[in-house]
């Protein structure tokens, strides 16, 4: 108990602090007979001794930049009945190989996992509807993921820089693909899209030099400014009869791409929207 700091509110215990040597470290479940609820802001940040933890299920909440800047965290064993897991948590953990969130999280704060630069793998539970901006953003170890089905939308940067993602399968519950979302994810080859996506961000696969070819689904309507700037590796596009907005620049720098289907639906057409392709043969307006 001695090395942990916390503050005591409404009959329950925030830890505040941490004053430990590190290593492994299991949190108390009640302190002065109270319950443990809550890991505040900043609670463990820069303990860079620290090895492991493991979170009593009495703990719902694991706050902002608490375990952010962990550098030797390697395994984290969370509580049960976390519903929410706070803004850059676990920012910087650079050790930090794989993680399972439980099933009752619901909310992931943005940068949460923000350059994780070692985290290869990760369970998301199905109750989550929104991955926050930033989320992933730089961890480039990331191989796969696998998206739950109640999933409506990807946060601004949320995969940016995720330069080992080789395929990603968004579900039927997407709606929206989030401005960078996927910016400079270089080893994506493949992405699969369901019909109920209308929105793909500004940049959102921005230097996808791995990308080669996508199909877009019916259900889009807005491709947004530089969505696809310089994803050399593409070399034929499907456009969907949904499409009525094609953004600036979406399609320049594509210097591989050689075909490419305009259907009738589209109305505008953004300035430099499809510049520097050097080898097209085939344009089709329906």
């Amino acid at each position: 108990m001695n090395d942990f700091e916390y503050e005591i509110d409404d009959s329950e215990v925030t830890i505040t602090g941490y004053t430990g040597n590190g290593g492994d470290v299991t949190v108390l479940d009640t302190i002065d007979g109270l319950p443990v609820t809550t890991i505040g802001s900043c609670a463990f940040n820069e303990c860079t001794g620290l090895t492991s933890i493991i979170l009593p299920d009495s703990i719902t909440f694991v706050g902002d930049w608490s375990f952010s800047g962990c550098t030797s965290l390697t395994s984290v064993t969370l509580s049960n009945d976390i519903t929410r897991i706070g803004n850059y948590a676990f920012s910087g953990c650079t050790g930090l190989t794989s993680i399972t969130l439980p099933t009752g999280v619901t909310s992931i704060g943005t940068g949460a996992f923000y350059d994780c630069t070692g985290l290869t793998s990760i369970n998301l539970p199905n109750g989550i509807t929104t991955i926050g901006n930033q989320v992933f953003y730089g961890c480039t170890s990331l191989t796969s993921i696998t998206l739950p089905n109640s999933l409506t939308t990807i946060g601004h940067r949320a995969f940016k820089r995720c330069t080992s993602l080789t395929s990603v399968t968004l579900p039927n519950s997407i709606i929206t693909v989030g401005d960078w979302s996927f910016f400079g994810c270089t080893g994506l080859t493949s992405i699969t899209m369901p019909d109920s996506v209308t929105t793909i961000g500004v940049e959102a696969f921005i230097d996808c030099t791995g990308l080669t070819i996508i199909t877009l689904p019916n259900s889009l309507t807005t491709i947004g400014k530089r969505a696809f700037y310089e994803c050399t590796g593409l070399t034929s596009i499907i456009l969907p009869d949904s499409i009525t907005f094609i953004g600036d620049w979406s399609f320049s720098g594509c210097t591989s791409l050689t075909s490419v289907t305009l259907p009738g639906s589209v109305i505008t057409i953004g300035d430099s929207a499809f510049e520097d392709w050097t080898d097209l043969t085939r344009r089709n307006l329906g």
